[in-house]
């Protein structure tokens, strides 16, 4: 019983102190990012780097969503003679939550890896301290651009997720299965509101790229220095990024769509 108890409280300390460090973490991190803002080429290579490498991924995974959802939508709709509604449902899904969720969680698997395995092991390397030694603020120079490059490539990788799903639909609904082509988007354009759907999944997307980019980012920067640090850090940032991505998604639907 003594050692349960031990064991808890260990583990509150530990989670309180982490949540601390965090905090201490990304608010350094804001105060560094106007002074690594002034440099947009690190911001630059960064959304090169994290934003055209998941790409494919992304706009593939979109292409195959839209065509599950063109196929199984129809189904659904077809038992109530309501399959000229289809586009509507599938860009309703993408706008609202498949897009900015999917691209999340799969920004998370490919970016947030990534940016992870590179911070740990520029701080196994010893690099961070390097540069701190050099009189170079590591969060100023390293840190800050790939932070603002996540924010700023989740929420286009995610319209480009959608706007693929959308032509996935179209594909398997109107060209494979037959539905009216024009319905198909006059029921689309009739039915999505450019700000209440559209906006508000813009939004979620950045939302989401704050959370996952700073998940990843904190991972790689308190990871141990051992090659086992590195990966239980990568493995921690996909499992914490998606769960955020879950909460963060019920709680924004919960207040935008009210």
């Amino acid at each position: 019983m003594l050692d349960a108890v031990s064991s808890l409280g260990r583990w509150v300390r530990e989670y309180i102190a982490n949540v601390g460090f965090a905090t201490r973490m990304f608010f350094a991190l804001l105060g560094a990012s106007g002074r690594a803002l002034r440099r947009p080429r690190l911001v630059t290579d960064q959304i090169h780097f994290i934003g055209n490498y998941s790409l494919v991924i992304i706009a593939v995974s979109g292409l195959f969503v839209g065509f599950v959802l063109g196929l199984q939508g129809y189904y659904t709709l077809n038992k109530y003679g309501s399959e000229q509604a289809l586009g509507l449902l599938v860009a309703l899904s993408l706008t609202r939550e498949l897009g900015p969720v999917v691209s999340a969680l799969l920004f998370a698997g490919r970016a947030g890896t990534s940016l992870t395995a590179e911070i740990g092991l520029m701080k196994a390397g010893e690099q961070l301290s390097a540069m701190e030694m050099m009189a170079v603020n590591p969060l100023e120079r390293v840190v800050a651009p790939r932070f603002w490059a996540g924010v700023i490539a989740m929420p286009v990788l995610a319209t480009i997720f959608s706007a693929v799903g959308v032509i996935g639909g179209y594909i398997v609904g109107v060209k494979l299965i037959g539905v009216d082509e024009g319905a198909f988007w006059s029921q689309m354009q009739d039915g999505v509101d450019v700000w209440k759907d559209i906006a508000n999944g813009v939004l979620k997307s950045v939302v989401f790229g704050f959370a996952v980019t700073f998940i990843a980012l904190f991972q790689g920067y308190e990871a141990q220095p051992t090659p086992e640090g590195v990966a239980r850090a990568t493995t921690r940032t996909v499992v914490i990024a998606s769960l955020t991505v879950l909460w963060l998604d019920f709680l924004l639907t919960a207040l935008m769509f009210d």
